[in-house]
């Protein structure tokens, strides 16, 4: 009997470095969560203060832009695993001194900016070095999906481990834990995964020229700044409902509980769909449902504007969340839009900006509700965001064919339409 031929997410765990990837992914993640609830815990606490408190957030999000902009040409222009250690390692040094009993509230600000700004640098090499170690075919998708999908989790589950950590151990001491994850990350980054020459030469002038070099070559190629702005702006709407679910639930009436579902419903609904089109659609059909998922994800937010009650919410954050599965597929068209010199630097302005536009999206969704009623804002957002991805999936379309006879003689399995630009890996 012929063994089993492994299939969907199964063939890409079947790869042993990559099952060290995903095991360093969760680790940090961890530390990520657990410092941020820690933290935030922990500033409260020594100012009594909510607006100190709730800028441990914001600095784990406001510093991401400077680092994938000055900092991107680091992906590129050093071996990826050594950059990938050093940034766990770096992160594990702040955690450790942010555990220091004498460590002041400013430094505590401050270290937790330093994270942030190594984090794009970290995810985006982590990225660009999955299509060393997968390909940039279909396995490449699924290992992207899966990290998605943890991070996706650590939303539902993360915070409150965290907080039933805090009950048994001090902030400070929450803190050490975070060392420690981070330092597991960086030994299993180092003895688990390949060492590799650097994707581009120690030419190009100083980091910061050839960061800033970087960004002006991703921005200026017109496919690749379509697909990037079609990662970008679906999340940019999505967050509303869920920056806003404490407002709307007040708004309807409903307590506490009420808000818990809220804020799981749209995760809920992208781990769902990403499991389903990782594990049961080829990747041709991942390719097909791109362009009409991206263009319909936002339109479940229009229900908002009936005011509808906690299970109607419910059910259309999560189809909401469930469109988010479009990705799957436009990871695929990124990579093969991308080249691969440039590659790393382009995964980090993709991570960064992805995380300061959706800080924008909380800060605008966040000033609209202080004049106009949540669900108007939700259901507003449910309708601009369709209208601008309506508009960019025609920009994606006509990029798609202005490339197709090249696409064609390159790629054999290529099909009429943009929607057909993914083959199997």
């Amino acid at each position: 009997m012929p063994p089993v031929e492994p299939t969907g997410y199964t063939r890409v765990f079947a790869v042993r470095e990559f099952r060290t990837v995903f095991a360093a992914h969760a680790c940090s993640l961890l530390g990520v969560v657990v410092s941020e609830i820690s933290l935030t815990v922990l500033v409260y606490g020594l100012t009594g203060s909510p607006l100190l408190s709730s800028l441990t957030f914001a600095l784990g999000m406001l510093p991401y832009l400077i680092g994938g902009t000055l900092l991107s040409g680091v992906a590129d222009r050093f071996p990826p695993r050594r950059v990938l250690v050093v940034c766990d390692l770096l992160c594990a040094g702040c955690a450790a001194l942010m555990a220091l009993p004498a460590t002041p509230v400013a430094a505590l600000l401050a270290l937790r900016a330093v994270i942030a700004l190594v984090a794009p640098v970290f995810n985006g090499t982590r990225m660009a070095t999955l299509t060393d170690v997968l390909g940039d075919g279909d396995l490449f998708v699924l290992g992207r999906s899966l990290l998605r999908i943890v991070s996706q989790s650590s939303v539902l589950v993360g915070f409150g481990l965290g907080g039933v950590l805090l009950t048994f151990v001090p902030p400070r001491g929450a803190l050490v834990i975070t060392v420690c994850t981070f330092l597991l990350s960086a030994v299993l980054l180092r003895y688990g995964t390949r060492r590799r020459p650097a994707r581009a030469g120690e030419g190009g002038g100083t980091l910061l020229r050839y960061s800033l070099g970087g960004l002006r070559q991703v921005l200026a190629e017109r496919r690749v700044r379509a697909l990037l702005l079609l990662f970008w702006v679906p999340p940019m709407f999505l967050v509303a409902p869920e920056v806003l679910a404490a407002p709307y639930a007040d708004e309807i009436g409903i307590g506490v509980a009420g808000v818990g579902l809220l804020m799981c419903a749209l995760p809920v609904g992208t781990i769902a769909a990403e499991l389903y089109a990782g594990s049961a659609l080829s990747a041709a059909a991942r390719g097909r449902i791109v362009l009409p998922l991206a263009a319909l994800t936002l339109l479940p937010l229009t229900v908002y504007a009936l005011t509808p009650g906690l299970v109607w919410a419910v059910v259309a954050l999560a189809l909401a969340g469930a469109g988010s599965a479009y990705t799957l597929g436009l990871d695929r068209w990124f990579v093969d839009a991308v080249p691969e010199e440039l590659r790393g630097r382009a995964m980090t302005v993709h991570s960064a900006g992805l995380m300061t536009i959706q800080g924008t999206g909380m800060a605008l969704a966040g000033l609209a509700a202080e004049f106009y009623a949540v669900s108007t804002v939700v259901a507003a957002a449910g309708v601009l965001g369709t209208l601008c991805c309506l508009l960019l999936v025609v920009e994606v379309r006509r990029t798609a064919t202005d490339s197709a006879p090249a696409a064609r003689e390159q790629t054999p399995e290529f099909r009429d339409g943009a929607d057909q630009h993914v083959t199997d890996g």
